[in-house]
């Protein structure tokens, strides 16, 4: 089963290396940084670890032996999956690197490297991708949220929210492209379980629709039969 995710957890890194002392250095210096970890030794051990730990961004050895990066990187998106991933790899060729991005990568770091070039790229690409929660400024895809002045801008533009609407955003935002419950969302924003009164969910998520969204390019998607997710739309 997979871990229960909190409001305030930080973002989640798997990192897959048959190389051990790589892995370790890895996990001990993005823990460090914040974020919470976990690894694995080859491509079969991804993708069991994948759905459980349910990561934000995968850093994905591309020579392992078994399934190699790209190829769990072809079965990652196989399963829809848009988590970003960084390939991380000894070999340089030009062909190598368009094989990877063109297998959804979003980057692609080549050995020997420097740890802390490499935790800057995530954090680019997280801030790119997905959200940013560095200094309480949260960010996706033109939509920003600060947690301390409490402002929300959407391209710029500043979006009067209440205090129930902008704890019902923060809490999406903290959780881009995951398939958040009815009751996950109620637990989290309103304090009490689904045995509630659920419609106030659905009320406030459609004040939050009229107040950030787009017609041409909506955020806030019903999924159905679980909840509402925050992420991109599909073209």
């Amino acid at each position: 089963m997979a871990p229960t995710r909190q409001a305030d957890d930080p973002a989640r890194i798997l990192v897959v290396d048959d190389e051990r002392s790589i892995v370790e250095l890895l996990a001990m210096a993005l823990r460090y940084e914040g974020f919470e970890v976990e690894t694995a030794a080859d491509g079969a051990e991804c993708l069991d670890r994948f759905p459980r730990f349910r990561p934000d961004l995968v850093v994905l050895d591309v020579m392992m032996p078994g399934l190699d990066g790209f190829e769990v990187a072809k079965r990652l998106a196989e399963q829809r999956s848009a988590v970003p991933v960084v390939f991380l790899t000894a070999r340089d060729t030009t062909e190598d690197k368009v094989r990877g991005l063109t297998l959804g990568g979003d980057d692609y770091v080549t050995k020997p490297f420097s740890v802390e070039e490499l935790v800057a790229r995530i954090r680019s690409i997280l801030r790119r991708t997905g959200v940013s929660a560095e200094g309480g400024r949260l960010v996706f895809d033109g939509l920003e949220l600060d947690e301390d002045t409490r402002e929300v801008f959407r391209d710029g533009e500043p979006v009067d929210l209440t205090d129930t609407e902008f704890r019902l955003l923060r809490y999406l935002m903290l959780n881009p492209r995951r398939a958040l419950t009815r009751a996950q969302i109620l637990d989290h924003v309103w304090n009490y379980d689904f045995g509630g009164d659920g419609r106030i969910l659905e009320t406030y998520v459609s004040y939050l629709r009229r107040k950030v969204d787009r017609p041409q390019r909506p955020l806030i998607h019903t999924v159905r039969g679980v909840g509402y997710s925050l992420r991109l739309p599909r073209p």
